[in-house]
């Protein structure tokens, strides 16, 4: 067994010497006690040996595709979007060379 100190607020010191009192036990099993109780309510979680990944899918994303081919796609998508706003609107859009 291992011998050692804590420090207790005053109010917290007297409430634990009642207990322990009434229960005829001693502070230190009455410690003994509420540090067992308070370990089983929140038990010690071991870490994972190694550190958690989102799970990888190959049938997502813009695999194959350079970041070049990726930004002319969106400046298309864009564009294309904007003609039609600008159409609906009665404008005329200008095309990108």
């Amino acid at each position: 067994m291992v011998r050692t100190q804590i420090q207790l607020p005053d109010a917290l010191y007297r409430d634990i010497k009642r207990l322990a009192a009434s229960r005829e036990w001693s502070l230190a099993e009455t410690m003994r006690r509420a540090a067992e109780r308070f370990l089983a309510q929140h038990p010690v979680v071991t870490p994972p040996s190694t550190p958690w990944r989102p799970p990888v899918s190959d049938t997502v994303g813009w695999r194959g595709l350079s970041a070049e081919a990726i930004r002319e796609a969106a400046l298309d998508d864009i564009e294309a979007w904007t003609v039609n706003a600008l159409r609906e609107t009665g404008h005329q859009a200008r095309r990108r060379r």
